[in-house]
């Protein structure tokens, strides 16, 4: 079974932060290549999106799991769907 990946508005602001930092620091190519391959990481959930740590005590079904060590995607899983709710970068933390 493919679950839906939803984006949270949010997530999509961190995305296109995140994607800014990096190509005002290292280039247009490679801030592009990276926000690419995180998007297409959490896409990859569609298959198999039970993964990462488990987070009950900050919210029932939260999610965490990180991503080429630099970033931490925070989700959840319901029935058929993945909710990419942030996407922290550099340390970060939820407020």
């Amino acid at each position: 079974m493919n679950f839906e990946v939803i984006f949270s508005p949010e997530a999509r602001l961190d995305l296109l932060n995140l994607y800014m930092y990096i190509a005002e620091r290292s280039g247009i190519r490679r801030a592009l290549d990276y926000t690419q391959r995180l998007e297409d990481y959490c896409q990859s959930f569609s298959n198999f999106p039970y993964r990462g740590t488990l987070k009950n005590y900050i919210r029932p079904s939260m999610r965490t799991i990180g991503f080429e060590g630099r970033a931490t995607i925070v989700f959840y899983v319901e029935p058929e769907k993945v909710f990419i709710d942030r996407v922290l970068y550099g340390g970060r933390e939820l407020d």
